[in-house]
């Protein structure tokens, strides 16, 4: 089991999962600690691996029954554990015979619980679950605690998982368990994450990349190089999100880790939607979201959905998204995640006719006030306030404007606060720093001021060698109307051409 466990964080995780299975059927007859100890790490092995069958097996290796005295293999149907439809029936029947042991009683309420999680029955999931997550959660052990913030992560419960992860940090820090620290702050930063609490989730990551560099932890460092590159993504540093994604790659294709990979492929994605690039940002999610061998992580790629919706949108690409808009309103209604039943309102004003976008986007803000998320928030204020100003509503963009580059400023969205404030100054707003004209004091004022601010970002886009097409899917507009705007900047300016407006404006 040990080397099993040491391939877990270091090494690659399918074989980690075949030993520590293997280990727990071993030990089953023996020592039923160590056995049920060997197959929680063959679940977490499976879930890092993205093997949503050897998931389960796991699980039911927890509460599997001895077997013969002489070691030789439990009469057991491997099969129950991937059937959706009664799980939860034949797993009871098979623990019968310890029904008055506490310990069994445990196990079995957290094997079934995550039974529901996987099919999708987040009821009887947090009905099992919840008195799981209560009674580890009051102990004070680091490992214990650790457990119960990944089952309140699990259950979509974000406020109780910062809560008791941040309890068993402090335990682990003050027990010094070096070995623990590194996935502690990585589960801790990914619930910051979820929260759209990026300033808390950097510092946390960063925290466990210098605990699992100290320790040989590699897949640990992966998970926690994903998270960065996520948090990175709306700070504006292409090359971060680039180190951090790589990095997390480099050892998630060589280890197998599903998760890692999928987390780092969708912060790719963002950073390209952040800065414009809607086209790679669809394309990189494609694989991700649709079915297919390169389908991201089960439990994962579900989130990434309202991502690959905006960008196809804002490509103009002639894809149908209903049916993923469908399957991620099917899974915000089970409560996996407090945010996304205000994001798949957002997500079908995106996809809606006029007649019925702007209720939705008022439905989607209502339903934001209800938690707090303030990236998510802000992202609804900024997709409705661009909304409106391609209907020319000016004066009500600019207050769903301004509310976004508030909401994006509070959680450290840089590259999103830069995106809404030009957004602001297109819709006529004259509070924000509009560009300005490059001349020194006491010169004459420069050109900029003859132009709108809708022009002046065109004119700057295409001065720094933007083709219209590019500036046309940076604004949101179409090409036509970069069309029609160069052609009076050429006019207001006096120039003729792309090279004469660039050398108008100055270096």
């Amino acid at each position: 089991m040990t080397f099993g466990v040491r391939l877990l964080r270091d090494g690659p995780v399918a074989d980690a999962h075949n030993l520590l299975l293997l280990a727990s059927g071993t030990l089953r007859t023996t020592d039923v600690v160590r056995s049920r100890e060997a197959a929680v790490h063959a679940s977490l092995a499976a879930w890092s691996g993205g093997d949503r069958d050897g998931y389960l097996r796991a699980l039911d290796a927890l509460c599997a029954p001895a077997g013969p005295s002489d070691g030789a293999p439990p009469a057991t149907d491997s099969s129950d554990s991937s059937d959706s439809s009664d799980s939860s029936d034949s797993s009871d029947s098979s623990d019968s015979s310890d029904s008055h042991d506490p310990v069994a009683a445990f196990w079995r309420a957290y094997r079934d619980g995550m039974h529901g999680v996987l099919h999708g029955d987040f009821e009887r999931a947090n009905a099992l679950l919840r008195p799981v997550l209560n009674l580890l959660g009051a102990q004070q052990e680091a490992s214990r605690l650790l457990s119960a913030g990944t089952i309140a992560l699990m259950l979509g419960d974000l406020a109780a998982a910062r809560t008791v992860l941040g309890r068993a940090l402090a335990a682990a820090r003050s027990d010094a368990t070096p070995t623990l620290l590194p996935r502690i702050l990585e589960h801790l930063a990914y619930a910051e994450l979820r929260e759209g609490r990026y300033h808390q989730a950097r510092v946390h990551a960063k925290a466990g990349l210098e605990a699992a560099g100290d320790h040989g932890q590699r897949n640990v460092t992966a998970g926690l190089s994903a998270v960065l590159a996520l948090a990175a993504s709306i700070a504006g540093d292409p090359a971060a999100v680039a180190a951090h994604a790589q990095s997390a790659l480099h050892t998630a294709h060589a280890h197998g880790l599903s998760q890692t990979r999928t987390l780092a492929e969708w912060a790719r994605a963002r950073a390209d939607l952040g800065h414009g690039n809607a086209e790679h940002t669809a394309a990189r999610l494609a694989p991700l979201v649709h079915g297919g061998p390169r389908q991201g992580h089960f439990g994962l790629w579900m989130m990434a959905v309202p991502c690959y919706v905006g960008a196809t949108v804002l490509a103009g690409h002639d894809v149908d998204v209903e049916h993923l808009i469908d399957q991620y309103a099917v899974w915000a209604s089970l409560g996996a995640d407090p945010q996304a039943p205000a994001v798949v309102l957002r997500c079908r004003a995106l996809v809606a006719d006029d007649e019925h976008s702007e209720a939705l986007f008022v439905a989607a803000l209502a339903e934001h006030e209800k938690v707090d998320s303030p990236y998510e928030h802000a992202r609804t204020h900024l997709a409705y306030g661009m909304w409106l100003r391609r209907r020319r509503r000016p004066v009500e963009a600019r207050s769903q404007l301004r509310s976004a580059v508030m909401g994006f400023d509070q959680c450290g969205a840089d590259v999103w606060t830069a995106h809404a404030d030009a957004e602001l100054r297109a819709a006529g707003e004259t509070s924000t720093a509009a560009p300005t004209a490059i001349s020194s004091p006491g010169s004459e004022p420069g050109p900029l001021p003859l132009l709108t601010p809708q022009q002046q970002r065109i004119a700057h886009s295409v001065a720094q060698g933007a083709t219209n097409r590019e500036v046309a899917r940076q604004l949101s507009i179409s090409t036509r109307t970069v069309e029609y705007h160069l052609r009076n900047i050429f006019t207001q300016l006096g120039v003729r051409s792309r090279v004469a407006l660039a050398r108008r404006l100055g270096p």
